[in-house]
């Protein structure tokens, strides 16, 4: 490997696209190509860095193939951060594969982080937090500990489990320093605001005022009997009752003038647990730009 490709490598994994760009911009061998879509992808360029990246996997040889599995990860992430769910996540889950069985272990990580991302979109946490639990951060450079540690933060508050939330921030804010790169720490930073932000509106007896996702955990663990107005259902000492069929609209309200605590989101979702709920909407907090994932687009070998 040459030392332009070397030092355009080592700029992608500072942070640096544009330190990157100077070095093999005018390049258009695979390994440059790949390392120019990276790049892009930093810049927000996502458009250009899928063709570049497509470009690069079809100029490595038959005998790259941890070069071309690397080109499928980055080319991934570019996906789920262009909100493309139709992406085949069989590619994806082929390139971890390819980069464990050749032991290129930081992105095999990568990738598996990028499942977890996708499963977490699709609305499938149960399967993405057995498959986050397969990852051992413990060897993985301080960046991409940064990027686990905001996985857990972000499953946890979809959980509303606020104390495991805080203190997996405060392991990624640690690992974002270690790192050096100021993008990562701006967005554990942005999350970290959003999880102090109002998650819910509390209304008992007429009267009405905002929650913090601590709140809702506490209230969800309290004896009180709850109409879930975003989810459209009624909670009481761990026990969820949903209704069937046809959405009551009118019960929060007619449990509102009872006077019984009524817990609603600050936009509602029509009883869907989707994108629109308070706790996903904080989750998204986790990086203003990747529901609670450092985008990194991979890495390439210095």
């Amino acid at each position: 490997m040459d030392s332009l490709i070397t030092a355009a490598a080592r700029a992608l994994a500072a942070g640096d696209p544009l330190g990157a760009l100077n070095r093999v911009a005018l390049r258009d061998d695979a390994p440059a190509l790949a390392l120019r879509g990276i790049a892009m992808a930093q810049l927000g360029d996502l458009v250009r860095a899928k063709a570049l990246l497509r470009r690069a996997a079809r100029a490595f040889g038959p005998k790259e193939a941890v070069a071309r599995a690397r080109c499928v990860v980055a080319e991934a992430e570019i996906a789920l951060a262009s909100r493309d769910l139709g992406w085949p996540a069989k590619a994806l889950v082929a390139a971890r594969v390819t980069l464990e069985a050749r032991g290129d272990w930081v992105n095999a990580a990568h990738a598996r982080h990028l499942e977890v991302r996708r499963l977490l979109l699709i609305g499938r946490l149960d399967e993405a937090e057995r498959k986050l639990a397969d990852v051992d951060p413990s060897p993985l450079p301080p960046a991409w500990k940064a990027v686990h540690e905001l996985a857990v933060a972000g499953i946890a508050m979809r959980r509303i489990r606020t104390k495991t939330a805080r203190a997996a921030l405060v392991r990624a804010a640690q690992a974002a320093r270690d790192a050096g790169i100021p993008a990562l720490t701006a967005e554990i930073e942005s999350a970290s605001l959003a999880l102090d932000a109002p998650a819910a509106r509390l209304m008992v007896d007429g009267r009405e005022r905002p929650l913090l996702l601590d709140d809702v955990e506490a209230l969800l663990a309290s004896k009180a009997l709850i109409v879930d107005a975003c989810r459209h259902a009624v909670r009481h000492a761990g026990t969820v009752v949903s209704p069937g069929g046809r959405c009551c609209s009118r019960s929060p309200a007619r449990s509102a003038r009872r006077g019984l605590p009524m817990c609603r989101g600050r936009r509602c979702s029509g009883g869907r647990s989707g994108p629109g709920t308070p706790t996903n909407r904080i989750a998204r907090g986790c990086g203003s730009r990747s529901d609670g994932f450092a985008r990194r687009f991979g890495s390439w070998p210095t």
